[in-house]
C-alpha cells in the first residue's frame, strides 16, 4: 500500500498536503475505509431483504403447487394449467432473487477483503460489474432491490475512482469482465441447484406446461 493511499485510507484533515487541501476544497474526498464499511452495511441489509423476498416467493410457490395438485386430482386440467403458468412465473422470479442473493454474497466477501487489505482497484472493478448485471436482472422484478443495488454500485464506483487516483493504478477491463462473469456464473449454477433441490416436481400432466412456459421465458 503506497504512503499516499494509506493516508487516503483513513486520513484526517490535518494530514492533507496543501495542494490536496485545495483540490478537496473543490471536491472533498472522504476516507476510503469508512465509505467501504458503509457499502458493506448496505449490502448486508440488502441480502437480508432478498432472503425475506425469497421466503415470500417460496411460500407462494408452495401454495400454487398445492392448488395444482388439488386440481390435478380433480381432473381439472384447465385450472391446473393456469396455476402451472402462474407457478412458472413465481419460480422464474424466485430463481432471479436467489441468484442475486448468492452473487451479492460473493460481492460482500470481496468487499470485506478490500476493507481489510486495501486492494481496492483490482477487486472493486469486477464487483461493480456484478452489481450492474444484478441491477439489470432485477428490473421489473424487485424495484426496491434494483434501486438499492444501483446505489451500492455508485458508492463503490466512487471509492474505486478515488483509490485509482491516489495510487495511479489502471484497470484491465478484460480481467474485470472475466472475473465478473465468473462470479455471476457461479451464483447462477448454485441457484439452479438449490431451486431444483428445494422445489417439488409437478404432476406429469402439467409438467409439460411448465417446461413450455420456461422455454418461452428464456427466449423473451
Amino acid at each position: 500500500m503506497s504512503e499516499r493511499f494509506g493516508k487516503n485510507w483513513e486520513r484526517s484533515r490535518e494530514e492533507q498536503s496543501f495542494p490536496n487541501s485545495i483540490r478537496d476544497a473543490v471536491r472533498p474526498v472522504a476516507p476510503l475505509k469508512p465509505r467501504l464499511d458503509a457499502a458493506i452495511r448496505r449490502m448486508e441489509v440488502q441480502i437480508s431483504r432478498l432472503d425475506q423476498a425469497s421466503e415470500r416467493f417460496n411460500q407462494k410457490d408452495k401454495m400454487l403447487f398445492s392448488k395444482i395438485v388439488d386440481a390435478y386430482q380433480k381432473h381439472d386440467t384447465a385450472h391446473a394449467n393456469i396455476y402451472a403458468n402462474e407457478l412458472a412465473e413465481v419460480r422464474k422470479v424466485e430463481k432471479i432473487t436467489m441468484n442475486a442473493r448468492l452473487a451479492l454474497d460473493q460481492v460482500l466477501l470481496r468487499v470485506r477483503t478490500v476493507s481489510e487489505l486495501g486492494d481496492v482497484v483490482s477487486t472493486l472493478g469486477p464487483v461493480i460489474g456484478v452489481l450492474g448485471s444484478l441491477r439489470t436482472g432485477l428490473v421489473g422484478v424487485l424495484p426496491e432491490a434494483e434501486n438499492d443495488i444501483g446505489e451500492i454500485a455508485n458508492m463503490l464506483s466512487g471509492v474505486m475512482f478515488d483509490a485509482g487516483t491516489s495510487t495511479g493504478m489502471s484497470l484491465s477491463f478484460n480481467t474485470i469482465n472475466e472475473d465478473a462473469t465468473n462470479i455471476l456464473n457461479e451464483a447462477a449454477t448454485v441457484a439452479e441447484q438449490r431451486i431444483n433441490q428445494k422445489l417439488p416436481d409437478l404432476p406429469p400432466s402439467v409438467a409439460s406446461t411448465l417446461r413450455s412456459v420456461k422455454e418461452t421465458a428464456k427466449n423473451t
